[in-house]
């Protein structure tokens, strides 16, 4: 009975975060299109609206926030934006955790605000961390920075996250991807065997 109920925790294990990514996969487009398809459904005729409209005007929606976020106006409405949601109890803690886990996706083309991979030994510990400034600001720390560089270190489960200031030769470097190290932090250190070998 054991060695049965063993192989079926096997069998999920291995099943569970395709089906898991696939139904998010799926949930994600079926929600888009249905966002998008009632006012497609209002504004066209009916035989000019197909399934899968919805769904192709979401993503070019995408993609036109992504080329005005570019622009200098839109860009201080859309932090002043998020500096009102950032204010509000609950939402804030929601929003910071959504904000801090897309800091490691790509961002238009321009270098990743998580530039690399880092150690940092701490009383014994090594903690995870991320560089996101190789020249901090004179204006922060004043003229002698040559030395520092910012290095984020999220907490795991994405409850929050810490931004220090440490000198280079404090901290050693890995041969992690952002990917890679963010997904490890993320889940508190907890990887399958494929993620902790590649």
């Amino acid at each position: 009975m054991r060695r049965l109920r063993n192989t079926f925790l096997k069998g999920l294990a291995a099943l569970l975060p395709v089906a898991l990514t696939i139904f998010f996969v799926y949930w994600l487009a079926k929600t888009a299109e249905a966002i998008a398809s009632g006012p497609l459904r209002a504004l066209l005729p009916e035989d000019r609206y197909w399934p899968g409209l919805g769904l192709l005007v979401a993503c070019l929606l995408v993609l036109l926030v992504g080329v005005l976020v570019d622009a200098y106006i839109v860009r201080r409405f859309w932090r002043f934006g998020e500096s009102l949601l950032a204010r509000i109890p609950i939402v804030k803690t929601i929003f910071g955790a959504v904000k801090d886990f897309t800091r490691f996706l790509p961002a238009g083309g321009k270098a990743r605000d998580l530039k690399r991979v880092v150690l940092w030994r701490f009383q014994g510990a090594q903690m995870i961390g991320f560089v996101t400034e190789e020249e901090p600001s004179t204006k922060l720390l004043g003229p002698h920075t040559d030395d520092l560089v910012a290095v984020y270190f999220p907490m795991s489960y994405q409850i929050g996250g810490y931004t220090l200031y440490l000198h280079k030769s404090d901290l050693q470097e890995t041969a992690l991807s952002v990917e890679e190290a963010m997904r490890m932090v993320l889940i508190g250190g907890v990887t399958s065997d494929g993620a902790s070998k590649a």
